[in-house]
Parts: C-alpha cells; sequence; structure tokens
C-alpha cells in the first residue's frame, strides 16, 4: 500500500506515530475522450481565454471567487503559513459511541499502522479502545483541507474515518414534498414489517455485486475480442405492475415466498386480517 499521510495520534500525553494508507479504492470503469478520425487520445490544457495561449504551472495562483468575476489571490506560500502548527498530528478531542453518530457524517476510510517504535503505544490505543466499545473523534488536516474524523478498531487496525463538519450537511428542511406527519394503514404496516423480517440477514458484503460495472467489462472483452457488445446484456429489471401499496407488499412478500398466514416472525407477530368487503348498495339503499 502507498503511504497517503504521516504523522501521529495525540490523546492525552500519549504520543502514537502512525502512517496512514487509503482502506477503499474506486473500482470505476474509466473512459477517455478519443478522436474518433484518428483514435488519439484528447488531450486537456489549461488555456487562458483573456490571453489566448496555454498557461505553464508557475503561472498559476489560488483564487476565491467573492464576487462574479472578482478573486482574491493566494500563493502557495501564503496557504502553508495558514496551516495549523498540528498539522503532522491527528488530535483525539473525544471518545463516544458508535451508535451517537449518523452514517451521514461519515466520508473516506483509511487504515493507520504503528510507524517506526511507535507500535506499544499503536497496541495501547488499538486494545483500549476494543475493551471499552469507544471511537475517538479528532481532528486531521489532510491536503490543505482541515477534516473531522473517528478512530475506531477493525480486527487489529486502527481505522480512521473522515467525516463531515456539521455545517457540511445541510438541513432536512430544504428537502421537497415531505409529509408533516406520517399516517399509515394498520395493515399494510403489520405486512411491510412482516416483509422486513423475512428478509432481514447478517450483512454479508460480499454478495453485493456492481452489476454495471461487470456488464461494462464483459463488453470492454468482448470490443477487444472483435466481437458486438449485443451478447452482453445489464440485468433486467422487474416490470411487472402493481396496482396499489397493498398489491405491492403482497407481491413482495409472494416473491420472496413468504407465508402470511404464519406470521412466525423473530417478535411471533399475527399475520394481517385480510380486508372485509363492504355489501355493495343499490339505489334504494339496501344491501345486495
Amino acid at each position: 500500500m502507498h503511504t497517503v499521510w504521516k504523522g501521529a495520534i495525540s490523546f492525552g500525553l500519549v504520543h502514537v506515530p502512525i502512517k496512514m494508507f487509503t482502506a477503499t479504492e474506486d473500482k470505476d470503469v474509466r473512459f477517455r475522450s478519443i478522436h474518433k478520425e484518428c483514435g488519439t487520445p484528447i488531450s486537456q490544457k489549461r488555456v487562458c481565454a483573456h490571453c489566448d495561449r496555454e498557461i505553464e504551472n508557475d503561472e498559476v495562483a489560488k483564487g476565491f471567487e467573492y464576487e462574479r468575476g472578482k478573486f482574491v489571490l493566494f500563493s502557495e506560500d501564503e496557504l502553508d503559513a495558514l496551516r495549523p502548527e498540528s498539522a503532522r498530528t491527528i488530535q483525539i478531542l473525544d471518545f463516544v459511541n458508535l451508535t451517537d453518530i449518523d452514517p451521514i457524517y461519515f466520508e473516506k476510510a483509511y487504515y493507520l499502522s504503528p510507524d517506526m517504535s511507535g507500535s506499544g503505544a499503536y497496541g495501547l490505543l488499538l486494545e483500549a479502545i476494543r475493551q471499552t466499545g469507544k471511537i475517538g473523534i479528532a481532528k486531521i488536516s489532510i491536503r490543505s483541507k482541515s477534516r473531522l474524523a473517528a478512530i475506531r478498531v477493525v480486527d487489529n487496525c486502527l481505522c480512521l474515518e473522515t467525516m463531515h463538519f456539521p455545517d457540511e450537511i445541510r438541513s432536512i428542511a430544504h428537502v421537497p414534498n415531505l409529509p408533516e406527519q406520517v399516517t399509515v394503514n394498520d395493515k399494510e404496516l403489520d405486512i411491510a414489517k412482516l416483509l422486513i423480517d423475512q428478509l432481514s440477514a447478517t450483512f454479508e458484503p460480499e454478495k453485493y455485486t456492481d452489476d454495471y460495472r461487470n456488464s461494462l467489462l464483459k463488453a470492454i472483452e468482448s470490443k477487444m475480442a472483435g466481437e458486438g457488445v449485443d451478447i452482453v446484456a445489464a440485468p433486467a429489471a422487474d416490470t411487472t405492475k402493481v396496482i396499489d401499496l397493498m398489491a405491492a407488499l403482497q407481491a413482495s412478500l409472494d416473491a420472496a415466498k413468504i407465508p402470511t398466514d404464519t406470521g412466525k416472525t423473530g417478535a411471533k407477530r399475527k399475520p394481517a386480517a385480510p380486508k372485509e368487503k363492504k355489501p355493495k348498495k343499490t339505489s334504494k339503499g339496501t344491501a345486495s
């Protein structure tokens, strides 16, 4: 693995030298823009529209647009001077319960390993976090950006997950068309909970695959072999039409082969009773 950051974890007066490695990788199938006439990749160049020429790296500065078309400029030296002195230290501020953190805060995961003579302090922090069941909330500077982070244990490794700051989370109040008060039909709710109970399982990440990426890779292999891509087809979606919510729930139960007459779930919930048909009224108001 390639080291992406090197520094130390600090909690109290304990100093843990560490190296940081990216824990995940992007496996998206990437395409380059190609000139169809000659097959040459198209390059992207930095061009100044005003000077009408290509710009070299040493001519580029960082600019913040405070008004449309107006920028305040910063050199790399000025930006370096603004970075905190603790730019190479992961300072743990608090220890909290993982369940207290909404997953919306989490961003990207990194593995941390002990550096040089830091294995003793590293093992101490790892085992203390494991046995207390807590995770550390810390601050770290990565690639010129200050980030909030969570430090937890994965097997015998410390894992750091960068987090969004609270002011980076958009308010739910800005989401349109949310119901002011949720009202549901009790019978539909019973069937929905029965469906959730029957579909509940232990999380096994290896059974989830990127079907679109797999289809792309098969198409690429077919192209390389001189074959057409018509032999590769993405998984077809279920186009079964359902009339209403209750029909959709019942269809889901049928597809999962779940008997609705037993209700034998973990909570031993009673099955939902079928809807009673109301007698039709005649024009004279009598039932037929």
